[in-house]
């Protein structure tokens, strides 16, 4: 995982509320453990024709969306069944960010998991932002920030240990990693007993 950095992207928006799992990839595409290819079966069953062809209409077909690194989705995003292979789809895409109203639970904690920032926002603030679709907006997680086109700072929550990974480029394993010293120094301190029973 890289370091979660500051960055500055226009909106891709994805006004569809109650957006589940298996509509952000289906379930066909989820017997691979591998991300590679992910990013292409995003969305698939909108995204392209029975014949396996890109709708030039959809967004997500368009030049624009191609540089683009933030989600502006609907109420309850990525409802539905469990599986991690929809935030890697969305980051394989090359999304960083996904903005919406709220997110359903365990979507949240695997996009966390895997670097992509779910990003919750009051209903005024997403209005504006579908208002103005092709704006441009900064996202700051050190400071927990979003700043909207007029310039405006709003703070999103995330808890402290997701933020602590994400600025560090590490998962919950490299976290454990990291304390490699202090927990061989609390080992080296507290030897094991030796057993003297026969």
């Amino acid at each position: 995982m890289t370091k979660f950095t500051a960055f500055e992207s226009r909106l891709i928006p994805f006004p569809i509320d109650n957006l589940d799992t298996d509509q952000i990839i289906p379930a066909r595409f989820l017997k691979t453990i591998s991300k590679d290819g992910l990013g292409d079966q995003l969305f698939y069953d909108w995204r392209y024709d029975a014949e396996g062809e890109p709708k030039p209409d959809f967004i997500l077909n368009t030049p624009e969306a191609k540089a683009a690194k933030i989600l502006l989705a609907g109420d309850n995003f990525g409802c539905g069944s469990s599986r991690e292979h929809a935030p890697w789809a969305l980051l394989q895409y090359g999304f960083r960010a996904v903005i919406s109203t709220s997110f359903a639970d365990i979507f949240r904690g695997n996009s966390l998991k895997n670097s992509l920032l779910p990003i919750v926002v009051p209903r005024d603030v997403h209005a504006e932002l579908f208002r103005n679709p092709n704006a441009t907006v900064k996202v700051d997680l050190a400071a927990q920030t979003l700043t909207l086109p007029s310039g405006r700072a709003v703070e999103f929550p995330v808890d402290g240990f997701s933020k602590h990974c994400l600025l560090e480029g590490i998962d919950e394993l490299g976290y454990i990693l990291h304390q490699s010293p202090a927990i061989a120094s609390f080992e080296a301190a507290h030897p094991a007993p030796i057993n003297t029973a026969a």
